[in-house]
């Protein structure tokens, strides 16, 4: 299982998302985004829909009558209702259920980089386990650094 972890320096998680969400939904993948708050949730709920004037992605919140239906659902848990083989850990917090999944990518900031460098070093000895750690360029560009 691949973990890409996403240091969000130069763009903010709602530029960042929408792009690697419509790269798994377009191969067919389907993406669980996993957040504690009920505000993010909300705010990425609308994101979605909003996030360029020519697109959106389908998608639901969790606990709806159709979740197994959603090619995106937001959570506050990690959980595969939707089928997913990808999940989106959103909110700077690593949790073990990720690796249950194919890909997890983990987004953190500065707030969160100390949590993060502890997620990072305790999958190193996971076997099984591929880290990649990915950086913004001062052209914007993600490269892989790790």
């Amino acid at each position: 299982m691949q973990v890409d972890f996403y240091h969000l320096v130069a763009s903010p998680l709602e530029r960042v998302l929408p792009k690697i969400a419509e790269k798994v939904t377009a191969g067919g993948g389907r993406l669980v985004i996993v957040a504690d708050s009920a505000s993010q949730r909300e705010t990425l709920d609308r994101l979605l829909w909003t996030y360029a004037a020519d697109s959106f992605l389908p998608h639901a919140q969790a606990g709806g009558d159709r979740d197994v239906d959603q090619p995106v659902l937001i959570c506050d848990t990690v959980t595969g209702a939707n089928g997913a083989r990808n999940i989106a850990l959103v909110d700077g917090v690593w949790r073990d259920g990720a690796l249950d999944f194919d890909r997890a990518f983990h987004f953190f900031d500065g707030d969160t980089v100390a949590a993060a460098r502890t997620a990072w070093k305790s999958l190193g000895d996971r076997e099984g386990v591929e880290r990649r750690y990915w950086k913004q360029d001062d052209a914007g560009r993600w490269t892989q650094a790790a």
